[in-house]
Order: C-alpha cells, then structure tokens, then sequence
C-alpha cells in the first residue's frame, strides 16, 4: 500500500484519517444554490401563468351545507331562550284575521282547567260496541295475567 497516501487503512481495517469537511461543504453550499435557483425559476414560471390568465382569480368562500357549527352556543341558547320566554309569557295575535290569539302558558293552563278538554259526543258506532264484551282467552292462552304477574308465584 502507499503510504502518502491521504486516507490511510490500519491493519485493523478501518480509516485512520475523517471526512474531508471542505468536499462536504463544496456540496452543501452548491445544494442550497440548485434548491434556490429551482425555487425562483418556479416563482418565475408561476407568475408567468398568471400573467397569461388574466391576473389572480378569486374565488367566494363557500360556507359548508347546514347545519353549521355555532360560534357562540351559549349565547345563542340564551336568545333563543329570551325569544321563547317572550311568546310564553306574552299576549299577541296569530292570526287576527281569524281571531287567533297566544296567551301565557300560566293563563292557558287556568284557562284548560275551568273549561276541561274538548270531546266529541259519543256516536252511535261508539254506543253499538259497548254491549259486547272481548274473549278472556284464545288458542294462545290467557290474554290477560293473572293479578301480581307472571312471576308471582301462580304458575301453571
């Protein structure tokens, strides 16, 4: 072997002297210089598109379909919570031309007691099937349990 040689290999097998840093650097500063002149000549390319299109195009935002997110949900809970207490707790028209009106849900209430609730007058159809009286049992069994369940105790 030569021995004025730059890298010598010990009996050991290994390389006596390191990397040469200036080859390293050599690379490194001509990498950094081809990624800066293939940076610009995108730039380039880009603006030169642009300019053959007419300028930049802008686009409108378009929001996502409903239902979207809410920005401020307890905020909009309470307004609608006002907005709610306002036709509970109000007078006001629905239809004035009808007649039709909201009162408070308190009012109502006192309204739905002292009148009851509407019914309709029993029908002849109605008063027809009131004689007849439903079977007990069918080809299943009992319709109906006996008193306290199935499980109380009365098993057959």
């Amino acid at each position: 072997m030569e021995e004025n040689s730059k890298h010598h290999i010990n009996s050991t097998g290994f390389e006596a002297s390191d990397v040469d840093v200036w080859a390293v650097g050599k690379f490194a500063i001509g990498l950094a210089f081809l990624c800066i002149l293939a940076l610009s000549f995108l730039f380039g390319l880009f603006r030169y598109f642009e300019s053959t299109t007419g300028g930049k195009v802008v686009t409108e935002v378009k929001l996502p379909p409903t239902p979207q997110l809410q920005k401020t949900p307890a905020i909009d809970l309470r307004a609608v919570r006002a907005a709610e207490d306002l036709v509970l707790n109000s007078y006001g028209w629905v239809d004035q031309s009808h007649g039709v009106v909201h009162v408070p849900i308190s009012r109502a209430i006192d309204l739905l007691a002292q009148r009851g609730l509407p019914s309709r007058p029993e029908s002849a159809a109605q008063s027809s099937t009131a004689g007849i009286s439903m079977p007990t049992e069918s080809s299943l069994g009992r319709k109906m349990q006996p008193p306290g369940g199935p499980l109380s105790g009365d098993l057959k």
